[in-house]
């Protein structure tokens, strides 16, 4: 494996970034337990608190961020809201424990897409890019072979296969999206395993030949979307740069 061959110094800066940039995002997972129907039913509704606690932590984030990462967690938050109302309310790709949106989901997918994107732009990690692709890589591969043999979950095995599909011609995105593959499934298996949402047996509740785990081990597929629409807005807000960026990206590769 290629992550065997970085020099230990600069693995335990790439493990340092990590920590420090999606690592701390993962400790969301815990306060989701504050949402489950554990603490619910036997102590307290705290949604609105944790709603409040994410608003916090967004804004902390925000304010730290490069004006760059700033716009594009905006553009997230928007995005957020209309594609969890389509998705969930609209489709019932799956369902929230109260059937609503919670204020702290799209606020969550801003935050950790820029999280994410700071990690995979940091020079570091970018100097080592190959060797942390390729260990996301395997991982992935490993887990959605686990949710498919143990759980059935054709539909996420189905979903990780386009995964690597889009990304298959597409190298500078993939650290981006291994990354967020990884980060959205244990925040998916921390909701789901407290009961925060639920995810139907079959995809979108209709598709029977795509049995689906609670939840699919592929989702972040659709986080391509989201991605995809950020950086869209953020082209066409800013053409005069982006038109001088591949400029000179162009000049470079002559």
């Amino acid at each position: 494996m290629l992550i065997l061959n970085v020099p230990k110094e600069e693995l335990k800066k790439i493990l340092s970034i990590f920590n420090r940039e999606i690592g701390r995002f993962v400790f969301f997972v815990f306060v989701l337990f504050f949402d489950s129907l554990f603490f619910v039913e036997n102590i307290v509704d705290t949604q609105i608190v944790i709603n409040i606690l994410m608003l916090a932590g967004f804004f902390k984030m925000y304010f730290r961020s490069t004006p760059r990462v700033k716009e594009l967690m905006i553009y997230a938050v928007i995005l957020g809201v209309g594609g969890e109302y389509l998705f969930s309310r609209g489709l019932n790709m799956y369902t929230y424990r109260l059937e609503n949106v919670p204020l702290y989901v799209p606020i969550g997918h801003a935050a950790l897409y820029g999280r994410i994107f700071m990690f995979s732009k940091n020079s570091t990690v970018r100097k080592h890019h190959k060797a942390v692709e390729q260990l996301f890589a395997i991982t992935i591969a490993i887990f959605s072979t686990i949710y498919l043999m143990f759980f059935a979950d054709i539909f996420g095995f189905v979903m990780t296969i386009c995964v690597f599909l889009l990304l298959w011609k597409r190298p500078k995105d993939r650290l981006f999206f291994y990354s967020m593959y990884i980060l959205v499934a244990i925040l998916e298996i921390g909701g789901t395993a407290f009961g925060c949402w639920k995810w139907p047996n079959i995809a979108f509740g209709v598709f029977e030949f795509l049995p689906s785990n609670n939840p699919p081990s592929g989702i972040s597929l659709f986080y391509f979307l989201l991605d995809v629409s950020c950086f869209f807005i953020y082209t066409q807000r800013h053409k005069l740069s982006w038109n001088r960026l591949k400029n000179q990206k162009r000049i470079a590769n002559l």
